[in-house]
């Protein structure tokens, strides 16, 4: 192994990748069992909400993080403990903002099966990645990030 496993937080998978498939997996059980989720309207104007709030969320955050000069990969390692704009309110935002994407897509869809299978990729999530992270930012950084995670909230 070429690259020291303690130089990142050794993710499970790309976030992306887990949103996405789990996404796409929800809408492919809803095609083949379909069950509604809300009126069609109510749907719609619900769902683009929340599509345009993640994605607003998630870039406002990854803008962030550009300017802090640290990588938005988790496979890659964290120089920078960033602690301004949306990561004042909630150390995961970028998360923060698939969750609500994807919340937005199942709701525009009115597709009921890919919020069945949320509660899992929140699982998935805190296990797999969100937990990761938080090690390795906790042996990297010490004292300086406890600090921040006593001050910010892991999600809201």
């Amino acid at each position: 192994m070429t690259e020291n496993s303690h130089e990142h937080a050794n993710v499970i998978a790309p976030p992306p990748l887990i949103y996405g498939v789990s996404l796409l997996v929800g809408l492919l059980l809803q095609w083949a069992s379909p069950r509604p989720l809300l009126a069609r309207t109510t749907g719609r104007v619900v769902g683009l909400t929340f599509i345009i709030t993640g994605f607003l969320t998630g870039l406002t955050a990854a803008l962030t993080m550009r300017r802090a000069n640290t990588s938005l990969r988790p496979d890659t390692p964290t120089t920078a403990i960033v602690d301004t704009g949306p990561f004042r309110y909630t150390r995961n935002p970028i998360y923060l903002g698939f969750t609500l994407m994807y919340t937005g897509v199942a709701c525009f869809a009115n597709a009921l099966w890919p919020i069945v299978i949320l509660p899992f990729v929140l699982a998935v999530m805190q296990r797999g990645v969100i937990e990761r992270e938080e090690q390795y930012l906790t042996r990297k950084f010490g004292l300086l990030y406890t600090q921040y995670q006593t001050r910010v909230r892991r999600w809201l």
